[in-house]
């Protein structure tokens, strides 16, 4: 997970933002990113149960919520910062997926989702002011939707995500790395601690 379980999935110390999804194994994650949100208030746009809400370390987290680890309807989200971006990371869920979530966690901001699955496929959003302006998956060709699908072609082109052609691997990836500059690294300390709760089941 992380807050200092990262380490032992990967031996990568260093190199490009997101590396550790290139080499972990990561059967399904949905990866919620949002510029200069506090963690705590990203996890509460995104439905925690506040009562579930808290700072663990990776040993707390384990005992508080590990049953419920992958959990597809109630998941344990985990929150910190890199950079300029507060990132919520679902290993069992697809909460950030849902166009009424990223609509909420960016406004007055902006948020990208990058969701990956075994089918394989990933599925990247980007959200700015509650509108969804980006969204496409790679489970086939590729066809940018949103209210401007067109608006991060210079960036995608160049990586071969060309509409009506098939992804390259790790291509959105890239995408996610490039076009924001984003970043999910392992921590200094294995007893550092992160936000952390039980997302509430997305409503009907």
């Amino acid at each position: 997970m992380v807050c200092g379980s990262i380490r032992s999935m990967t031996s990568t110390e260093t190199g490009r933002g997101l590396d550790l999804f290139r080499e972990g194994d990561f059967p399904l994650s949905t990866l919620t990113f949002v510029r200069d949100l506090p963690p705590a208030e990203l996890l509460t746009r995104m439905g925690v149960d506040p009562e579930t809400l808290a700072l663990r370390d990776a040993m707390h987290l384990s005992d508080d919520l590990g049953d419920d680890l992958f959990d597809d309807e109630e998941p344990v989200v985990t929150s910190g910062i890199d950079g300029s971006w507060t990132w919520a990371w679902e290993q069992g869920g697809v909460h950030g997926l849902d166009e009424r979530i990223l609509s909420h966690v960016s406004v007055g901001t902006e948020a990208v989702v990058l969701h990956y699955n075994e089918k394989p496929m990933h599925w990247f959003k980007y959200a700015v002011g509650g509108e969804i302006i980006v969204d496409f998956h790679t489970l086939q060709a590729i066809e940018p939707e949103g209210r401007d699908p067109a608006r991060l072609d210079d960036v995608m082109r160049p990586l071969g995500l060309i509409p009506g052609q098939v992804a390259p691997l790790h291509s959105v990836l890239a995408l996610v790395e490039n076009a924001f500059d984003i970043r999910l690294r392992q921590p200094d300390d294995v007893d550092d601690e992160c936000w952390s709760g039980r997302l509430l089941p997305l409503p009907d």
